[in-house]
Parts: structure tokens; sequence; C-alpha cells
């Protein structure tokens, strides 16, 4: 008997578990993405597939947020609150939309992906209640990642990851990165991939899982 694929991606060791409940209720009716699985675990993939419904119209830029923050918190008890804080502060989605107009493109350059980041961080712009960069870098690894693509792509930054980080990756401190920080990991992750033979998310993910 043949075995199913697993959703897991290269390095990817465990999904995140969620309450779906306590989401829903949370979350404003637009902001959940059609289709998303409420069985309680949820894959890279499952955000993934958001994206690339997001990235051909059919999904708005809240439903991507909700499912990237989904993910990323997981079975964290004030996710919940805190997504529909940010969710609040961009009621019709054109914040969102602004950041993320550069990362639709089939390869996301450096240009693209550093004003992505500096809109999300800067209050003038893009950026949204209780999203800081250990949360939107969440938001643009789904919205900017081209897998087989090869070079620098979006990765998450958080606190976990950064200080697992060497000193030759370029952040020099425990949150609040600026852009270049962000690229300069980034750069290094490329690097990293490129001479393992593996995708740049698999350095994020080793880091993150501390091997």
């Amino acid at each position: 008997m043949s075995q199913s694929p697993s959703p897991a991606l290269p390095g990817e060791l465990t999904p995140a578990t969620i309450h779906p409940d306590r989401w829903r209720a949370a979350l404003p009716p637009d902001a959940w993405p059609d289709g998303f699985p409420e069985t309680g675990e949820v894959w890279r993939r499952d955000v993934f597939a958001v994206a690339e419904s997001w990235r051909a119209g059919q999904a708005s830029p809240r439903q991507l947020l909700s499912a990237a923050l989904m993910w990323g918190y997981g079975p964290i008890g004030y996710g919940p609150w805190r997504t529909a804080r940010s969710l609040e502060g961009d009621p019709d989605g054109k914040r969102l939309a602004y950041a993320l107009e550069g990362l639709r493109a089939p390869a996301p350059d450096e240009d693209g992906l550093r004003t992505a980041y500096q809109r999300l961080r800067d209050p003038k712009e893009s950026r949204l209640p209780r999203l800081g960069p250990a949360v939107f870098t969440k938001l643009l690894y789904f919205a900017g990642y081209r897998r087989d693509a090869g070079g620098r792509q979006p990765l998450i930054l958080d606190s976990v990851v950064s200080r697992r980080l060497p000193a030759e990756a370029g952040v020099k401190r425990p949150s609040g990165w600026v852009p270049e920080e962000w690229l300069a990991y980034l750069a290094w992750a490329a690097d990293q991939a490129q001479r393992r033979g593996i995708e740049p998310d698999e350095v994020e993910m080793a880091l993150f899982h501390d091997r």
C-alpha cells in the first residue's frame, strides 16, 4: 500500500498546532482564508497555498496575513487577539497591499525585499499594530519566497533565529532589526544553502530547531 506524500517541506519537523475555534471567533469573517485547514494542524505548505491564491488575485492580503500569523503564533493564547488588532489597523487591506506589491513578481529582487520590509516597519507607510519584524518577516517569507529559484530569498527572522546566527550573518541586535540587517541575513543564508545544496529556508529551519 503506497503512502501519501508528507505535507512537510524539507527541513520542516512538525506542523503548527492551532485552536481553530478560537481563531474563528477572533478574526473578521473576511480575513479567514478560503479552504484553510481546521484540523488543528497547519503546515508551511498550507500558508504557501494562500500566498499562491493571493498572487493570483483570489485571496486578499488580509487573508494572507491571517494565514501567516495562525501558523506563526500557533497555540499561543494571545495570537488570535494580536492578529485581530493588526487587522483592525488595516480594515480594507490597502496598507498590506501597498507593502507587498513588490513581492508579486516571479522572483522578487533585493530592492523589492527591502521596500516591503521598510514599508511594514514604517508607521507612515504600512506598519500595523502588534506587527513587528519578528512577526512580519513571516508574512514576507510566505508572500515572497520562490522555491527552487535559488539566491536571496525572504526568510523569517525572530529572536530564536537571531540569537543562533553567527556574527558574519550581519544581524547586530536581538530585535527591531533594520532592513540592512535582514538583507545581510538573507545573503548569508543564501550562501549557506548554496554550499549545502539545500533551500534557504532549510537554513532558517535548522537555526530555529538548533540543528
